[in-house]
């Protein structure tokens, strides 16, 4: 199994509970992309796996229709995407992606988090080579489809893991071939249910029960904070319960 399938898989089923929290991402995400690439989906490849994403994650159409109008309002503020880089207590490397219209306040509030909870803010790039950063795509299972024989055909596209999963199909690839992936899936005609990007650990450190407690509020208090989009880290996920 995949190393980029097993970390979604651990964080989706341990982060992703809070649906509210997951409409506001996916809401800025989809603003972002109308802002960037139009508001019309069929000519906007990124808008048009984000709304596929969201009806998958069961987000009111009103909600994807209101981030979209949003976009080509006179009255926005673009949103900035910004990282920031720091350890945590106990050497654990964090990774946060934001989504700001102010970045003063975001790197402010980011900055007192980590000092709060025993950690250290970084400076931007410094922590940046600890993680692989990969697009996941998850396509409609479809009868009659070989694997094996997918696997090769999309190798040359950026895919580098295909695996299996209930009634879906995972595939993942370096972040920069996320647009060729895309066009070579749908000109293939398989239908993209959701999309995704992650920063996978090169090497994961081992916690203990009471450093994981810890480590987890300074997590929690970013994952509340309505600027941040992810929180990845290098610390070990716990063998069961996941």
């Amino acid at each position: 199994m995949g190393r980029a399938f097993e970390y979604r898989k651990a964080r989706k089923m341990k982060r992703w509970g809070n649906m509210a929290r997951v409409f506001t991402k996916l809401g800025k995400e989809i603003t972002i992309a109308a802002k960037e690439g139009g508001p019309d989906p069929e000519a906007n490849p990124r808008l048009r796996v984000l709304m596929q994403t969201a009806k998958k994650e069961n987000m009111p159409k009103d909600n994807v229709e209101r981030a979209i109008k949003k976009a080509t309002s006179k009255d926005f503020t673009d949103y900035k995407e910004m990282n920031y880089e720091g350890y945590g207590p106990h050497g654990i490397a964090i990774f946060v992606e934001t989504a700001t219209d102010n970045t003063t306040r975001t790197v402010a509030n980011v900055r007192s988090y980590f000092n709060k909870f025993g950690g250290s803010l970084g400076t931007t790039g410094s922590l940046e080579f600890l993680f692989e950063h990969k697009c996941v795509f998850h396509i409609a299972m479809k009868e009659g489809l070989d694997l094996e024989e997918l696997e090769l055909e999309l190798i040359d596209f950026g895919v580098d893991e295909i695996e299996a999963e209930d009634d879906e199909i995972v595939l993942s690839g370096e972040f920069a071939s996320n647009s060729a992936i895309q066009k070579a899936l749908e000109d293939k005609g398989l239908e993209i249910t959701s999309a995704e990007f992650v920063r996978i650990p090169m090497d994961y450190k081992e916690v203990t029960s009471e450093q994981r407690e810890q480590l987890n509020k300074l997590i929690e208090k970013l994952e509340e904070d309505e600027d941040v989009q992810n929180v990845f880290t290098n610390m070990k996920e716990e063998e069961d319960g996941e």
